[in-house]
């Protein structure tokens, strides 16, 4: 007698084999029909505009018509793409499947297929029975299509012309403020981001800022450093806790040789984000080190050390101990501070101490310790995005994965010896 699948009253002779067969049958897999979902969409849209185009008498005609066989076939036989294709041929351009042609193009433009978007939202502009509301969601499609392909140019027209006629204007002003950015109109950009209030998740005077240091770096790159510190200046007038502009604002200074002025610029950093301090300490030493004045740089590390969670402080400390007392002291120094907060780069920098300044360690066990603090320092990432996560070991003022602003930070020593 032929099987007709697992019954219940089924007897096996070895139990743990039920039990494994029950087991694989639990967890087998359902089979993926995702792939399904969008021409199935596509195939409702079609036959709902059918259905109110030509009636329910002569809908019969349509649904078994040969291209509508075809199309399903390919459905059939999970070839999406061409099923999709020959319901796109079935189609007209109209009110009545608007939402579907609009669906279509998203669909193409999220799979990278720019160019069918294109053409799609094309058809419906051109389209002269389609609303005015239709038209304008369109056009705004059609803006991101242009964004999406890298013509900046047209999706800028199509957005400003949308802008122009305060048309969906909420929609609008983040792509075009999109736009700006890809093509570094920093003033233009400034301009979207106050009609738009915020940012993404940030209030848009803190971004606004960040266009005004972007703007001051390329005034800087041109030497024309007094355009610089006011573009600087407008920056932090928008944004009192933006601490790049006071790391672009010390570094113009101390180039100048105004070490002083420099050092009340990086001064401000522990107050307005004490998370971008280390990247100003060994310039902030330099400075001391013009002015003769480096014992209050060590008295200025030692105050900050419990308020920066990340090694650098510690580190820089240790250093200017053996550069300016000695490396018995650095030693000491490093190896009090390691016991207390136990961590990866302490831990480096204490091994770097003892290779240099202990004589006796040598042969075999130099080489060990060598390859050691190598490996401790090999292919760790220093700065990480707070919202998506994305690191590296350079900064981003922009973060290259999410696209927002100043939310790449250095890493805190979270990684602790155990």
């Amino acid at each position: 007698m032929r099987s007709t699948g697992y019954c219940r009253n089924a007897t096996f002779r070895d139990p743990g084999l039920e039990q494994r067969f029950l087991a694989r049958r639990m967890i087998s897999p359902l089979p993926d029909v995702s792939w399904l979902l969008f021409p199935v969409a596509v195939l409702g849209g079609w036959f709902a505009a059918t259905w109110r185009k030509s009636g329910a008498g002569k809908q019969q005609e349509h649904r078994f018509s040969p291209e509508y066989l075809k199309g399903l076939n390919f459905l059939l036989n999970e070839q999406p793409d061409k099923g999709v294709d020959v319901f796109v041929h079935m189609l007209e351009p109209g009110p009545d499947t608007f939402d579907t042609y609009l669906a279509l193009g998203n669909f193409f433009r999220k799979r990278g297929e720019v160019d069918r978007a294109i053409r799609i939202h094309r058809d419906l502009i051109a389209e002269q029975v389609i609303g005015s509301e239709q038209h304008s969601d369109a056009l705004l499609e059609l803006g991101q299509d242009y964004l999406r392909a890298g013509l900046l140019d047209r999706a800028e027209t199509l957005f400003q012309e949308l802008l122009s006629n305060n048309i969906r204007r909420p929609q609008v002003l983040p792509w075009l403020l999109e736009v700006y950015q890809r093509e570094r109109d920093w003033e233009n950009a400034i301009g979207i981001a106050r009609q738009m209030g915020r940012v993404g998740e940030r209030h848009a005077s803190s971004v606004i800022a960040q266009f005004y240091c972007e703007m001051a770096d390329v005034a800087r790159q041109q030497d024309d450093t007094d355009r610089a510190r006011r573009l600087l200046r407008q920056a932090v007038a928008s944004d009192s806790h933006c601490a790049r502009a006071s790391i672009i604002l010390g570094d113009i200074e101390r180039q100048a040789g105004r070490h002083e002025m420099a050092l009340a610029a990086y001064g401000c950093i522990g107050e307005q984000d004490t998370g971008l301090l280390p990247e100003v300490l060994e310039s902030m030493y330099a400075c001391h080190r013009e002015l003769g004045t480096v014992s209050s740089m060590i008295a200025y590390l030692q105050a900050m050390i419990p308020q920066c969670h990340n090694a650098t402080p510690v580190l820089i400390l240790t250093d200017i101990l053996a550069s300016e007392r000695c490396d018995a002291e650095a030693t000491g120094f490093i190896a009090d501070h390691l016991t207390k907060n136990p961590s990866i780069p302490g831990l480096a920098k204490f091994i770097e101490l003892r290779l240099a300044g202990d004589a006796a360690v040598a042969g075999d066990s130099r080489m060990i310790l060598s390859n050691l603090n190598s490996q401790l320092q090999q292919d760790r990432p220093v700065y990480a995005c707070q919202l998506c996560g994305f690191s590296g070991k350079r900064l981003h003022w922009q973060c290259p994965g999410c696209r927002q602003w100043d939310t790449v930070k250095p890493i805190p020593d979270t990684a602790r010896l155990q």
